[in-house]
């Protein structure tokens, strides 16, 4: 640990720094990382990191790919989260991550929309109010890093996303296809790939009590509770009535920890725990379970021994390698500016986005992990049959195709299922919850290998 992490600080003195009207950046003299900001509306500011995989095979007629990393919240910070506790090359602790996705593609995490993670507005009135305005940042951002003078290696560009990330991840994929054919984006749009994702809340909010009262988990007065609040927030979703649909779901959240004895949102053979934000009582419960997505990964996976961990280690060690963060700028400040923001979207369905990239013939790619509640795969399933794209009856009547690990010669533990028809792949990651990277690494990275083609 010792070695490496001299390794990781000397990068702080191994940088070439520079600056444009539009941006700033910084590179290491290796050409191995590159990080910086782009404005992408005036006083707004897009914070990006990328590595280039030192497992690249360099074939022209195999293209090396590019994933994009989309983190949810919404307001959890992709060059975090995602990067140090999912799928990056270092861990929290700044141990090299041998299940890290580098071994398979390049890895491109940003901290979006604006106000997460490093990323700031200079005015509060600036954070995005739409997963739409959210997608056309991301696009400006693309533009800038791909376009003319490009700062990243060419490759396809692969969108991955996690829990509510796979809305910006959805909305992203259109606005980005639609600036292609536009000629307005220098780039190959290999595919979009959906984790545990938020697409259709009305469906998840459907599953969590019936799933909980077959896992014997709640009792039938609670499930008629939790199904009596999903219908009040299918009706206000009916009616357009956005905003309160997403404080019926906060009361319903409650509902279900109540009946459930604190069922663990993220896998649901677990209790939750010890998690700060059980019990608030006051105005602040509206954003309950947007705090709990950071605190519970934080918690979770960033064994620290400072009392704020993961906020201490991005705005200790890792804002001194970084450098160009501007001094006002603390990573995380702006997360619940972020939340309050989407208040009106957060409950929006985003299936027709899907249908659009589907019928456009753009792969998409669902993974669910067996064991998620808040995304659970029942809710996944459900989005999934409303789809009206041509190929759904061909898909839906595959029968699964078993999964398991290199590493278990004998294939005798099923890690998973998939079903694929045409550009629509669905995988059932056994064993894992909410966050699969991190509770299935060795099927997951099997899993992107396939996706994005990967040489390697």
């Amino acid at each position: 640990m010792e070695s490496h992490s001299l390794l990781f600080l000397s990068f702080v003195f191994s940088f070439t720094l520079l600056h444009g009207c539009l941006a700033s950046r910084a590179v290491t003299f290796d050409g191995s990382e590159q990080w910086g900001y782009v404005e992408v509306r005036p006083k707004a500011h897009l914070f990006w990191w990328f590595y280039k995989s030192p497992y690249r095979v360099n074939d022209p007629s195999i293209p090396w790919p590019i994933i994009l990393w989309l983190q949810g919240g919404p307001g959890g910070s992709g060059t975090a989260f995602g990067n140090f506790l999912e799928i990056g090359p270092l861990d929290s602790n700044l141990k090299p991550r041998n299940s890290t996705w580098l071994h398979k593609a390049d890895l491109l995490f940003v901290d979006s929309p604006v106000g997460t993670g490093f990323s700031y507005v200079e005015d509060n009135a600036l954070v995005v109010k739409a997963d739409e305005e959210a997608a056309t940042d991301l696009t400006t951002l693309l533009k800038e890093l791909f376009n003319g003078n490009k700062t990243l290696p060419e490759g396809p560009l692969y969108i991955f996303a996690e829990s509510y990330g796979g809305k910006f991840a959805i909305t992203l994929g259109v606005s980005a296809l639609k600036a292609i054919e536009a000629g307005e984006l220098e780039l190959q749009l290999g595919g979009v790939a959906l984790g545990d994702s938020w697409i259709s809340p009305e469906d998840f909010v459907f599953s969590w009590g019936p799933l909980l009262k077959d896992l014997s988990r709640m009792s039938n007065n609670g499930l008629s509770i939790s199904n009596s609040l999903a219908r009040k927030i299918q009706q206000h979703l009916a009616k357009g009535e956005y905003e309160n649909a997403t404080f019926t779901w906060n009361e319903l959240a409650n509902v279900i920890l109540a009946y459930s004895n604190n069922v663990d949102f993220y896998n649901f053979l677990l209790d939750y725990g010890n998690d700060p934000v059980v019990g608030i009582t006051t105005e602040t419960k509206k954003w309950i379970l947007s705090d709990r997505y950071s605190n519970y990964i934080n918690a979770k996976y960033h064994p620290s021994s400072a009392s704020d961990g993961l906020y201490d280690f991005m705005n200790g060690p890792i804002r001194k390698k970084l450098i160009i963060i501007p001094e006002n700028v603390t990573w995380g400040g702006q997360s619940r500016l972020v939340f309050q923001g989407l208040i009106g979207d957060f409950m929006k369905p985003r299936i027709q986005e899907v249908d659009e990239l589907l019928a456009k013939g753009v792969r998409v790619t669902i993974y669910n992990g067996q064991l998620d509640l808040i995304c659970s795969t029942k809710g996944a399933e459900a989005w999934l049959n409303k789809l009206k794209w041509d190929g759904l009856k061909n898909f839906s009547s595959l029968d699964r195709t078993s999964l398991y690990c290199k590493g278990d010669k004998y294939n005798t533990t099923t890690k998973g299922f998939i079903s694929s028809y045409k550009n629509l792949s669905f995988y059932w990651i056994l064993g894992a919850g909410h966050f699969v990277p991190v509770e299935q690494p060795c099927i997951s990275l099997q899993m992107v290998g396939s996706v994005t083609k990967s040489p390697k």
